[in-house]
């Protein structure tokens, strides 16, 4: 069986009855100060329809995110681009774009990791189900360049963060998102979700990997233990790997740093979700009893939640999806 390609966009061979979705994204975040940005590129397909491509971009600080999204048609990819809209790209070699007048950015980025894979089997990547297919190809990256927000340019050099590539016909009926990156290389990628069976929703499930020192351990997959409990603002969980390993962690942010979207599926459903990409995050690594290492990631780690509620108090921007 042909290996999965990280970068490789799936829309353009999803038949025209089908529904699609797709996104490509950055995030990265200044080393000492709590500044980042968290921008994606998307496709959007619903059944019988042409796709449409969308560019989102947020501004994370203290005083409060700065957000814009843009809906064109016509996505494409190829040529050295993982996916085009409009005149913005992204790829192996960084990102460029704009929305408005107000906010623009060029970016480069390098990265020595390997691709992520999220899920545990490489033909999970091609069947049916799991309905949201998620990896990294780079899960550990740093960034150059300039953002220009508003009318203030901001430089980045030397910023920190990572690359990530989802797509499906369906979102998870509920997921969270976590992602940190040490000064010293080491970084948590996971995301955990429950996933929608007909009448019955899952318990939580996890994938994604831990790195130390270099030495990749994943996480989650069938039977392994995950405990979680969220909320819009704060998470603690507990995330099992091989050989007794467990990853104990917390993030958390104050609610004026998060940003809320709408995210739709391709059969029109919605979730609200929130992201802060400078939140504060610490874990607790042990394995087998021996004492635990700690790692922290202080305003520049990432905690998203996707949800159904509508009552959850948190600011949402005021663009639709799909």
């Amino acid at each position: 069986m042909a290996p999965v390609d990280p970068t490789e966009a799936r829309f353009a061979a999803v038949p025209a009855k089908a529904g699609h979705y797709e996104s490509f994204y950055l995030k990265l975040c200044h080393p000492s100060e709590p500044l980042g940005a968290w921008i994606r590129y998307t496709v959007h397909k619903r059944p019988g329809e042409a796709p449409s491509g969308s560019l989102w971009f947020t501004l994370f600080e203290p005083g409060g995110p700065r957000a814009a999204k843009r809906t064109a048609p016509g996505p494409a990819s190829g040529g050295g681009d993982w996916l085009r809209v409009g005149d913005a790209r992204i790829g192996a070699d960084g990102a460029s774009g704009a929305i408005g007048e107000g906010f623009a950015w060029e970016l480069a980025l390098e990265s020595a990791e390997q691709p992520l894979f999220h899920l545990p089997r490489s033909w999970m990547y091609r069947a049916r189900l799991p309905r949201t297919k998620l990896l990294s190809p780079a899960p550990a990256a740093r960034f150059s360049g300039r953002l220009s927000v508003e009318g203030r340019e901001i430089a980045v050099d030397g910023w920190r963060g990572m690359v990530g590539h989802n797509w499906g016909a369906q979102h998870a009926e509920r997921w969270i998102w976590l992602h940190g990156l040490t000064p010293e290389g080491d970084w948590l990628d996971a995301a955990i979700g429950r996933v929608k069976l007909g009448p019955a929703t899952t318990p939580w499930i996890a994938n994604g990997a831990l790195s130390l020192a270099g030495d990749r351990h994943a996480l989650g997959g069938p039977g392994r233990n995950v405990e979680v409990e969220e909320s819009p603002d704060h998470c603690t969980f507990l995330l099992a790997g091989r050989g007794g390993l467990q990853v104990r962690g917390t993030v958390s942010a104050p609610r004026e740093r998060f940003v809320g979207w709408v995210y739709a599926d391709p059969d029109g459903s919605e979730h609200h979700t929130v992201n802060c990409s400078i939140a504060d995050m610490r874990l607790s690594v042990s394995r087998n009893g021996r004492a635990a290492s700690e790692l922290v990631v202080p305003a520049g780690a990432a905690y998203e939640l996707g949800m159904r509620e509508r009552d959850h108090g948190m600011a949402i921007q005021p663009f639709p999806d799909g």
